[in-house]
């Protein structure tokens, strides 16, 4: 089952992958130093499905893709947090991480058992018998987040279907 990895408000993208490693674009690398000054645990004990459950402001700071990069990288199959920083947003959308907008993200813990629907928003907290209702995706993100990403997503349906 996933679990959650609870991160604090304002999680800038320096936190997330610090500068000195953003000299590469290979995934591998970036997963392997993600979130490795703040969570020194986190690139050796993240599984595949995990979500990582932020504070308010979640990807502040820099513009670059590779934040979400290093988070998709390491598996991570969705960010949930109350609010994100718009650039970290659409760039995870661009990359096909999904990112859900929850205000109850709060009432999430560490470690707790989660199941996210990025389509339906739906996220059910197994471990305290909750669920909580994130901002849906709205479709036409859907469908980029499920190809895979914007260049999936325009290789797959053409350029048109972005105008």
């Amino acid at each position: 089952m996933p679990r959650a990895w609870k991160l604090h408000d304002n999680v800038n993208t320096d936190e997330i992958i610090p500068g000195r490693y953003n000299v590469t674009t290979d995934r591998a690398s970036l997963a392997e130093h993600c979130l490795c000054e703040v969570r020194p645990d986190f690139p050796g004990g993240v599984k595949a499905g995990d979500v990582i459950v932020g504070g308010r402001n979640f990807g502040c700071g820099s513009s670059r893709e590779h934040a979400p990069i290093a988070i998709q990288a390491c598996g991570v199959a969705a960010v949930v947090a109350p609010t994100f920083a718009r650039i970290f947003y659409r760039n995870a959308v661009n990359i096909g991480l999904p990112v859900l907008t929850c205000p109850d993200a709060t009432r999430i813990q560490e470690g707790d058992e989660l199941e996210v629907d990025a389509v339906s928003g739906e996220i059910v907290n197994r471990t305290r018998g909750e669920t909580y209702q994130a901002e849906p995706l709205p479709p036409f993100v859907a469908r980029i987040a499920e190809a895979g990403g914007i260049l999936e997503f325009v290789r797959h349906n053409g350029w048109e279907s972005v105008t």
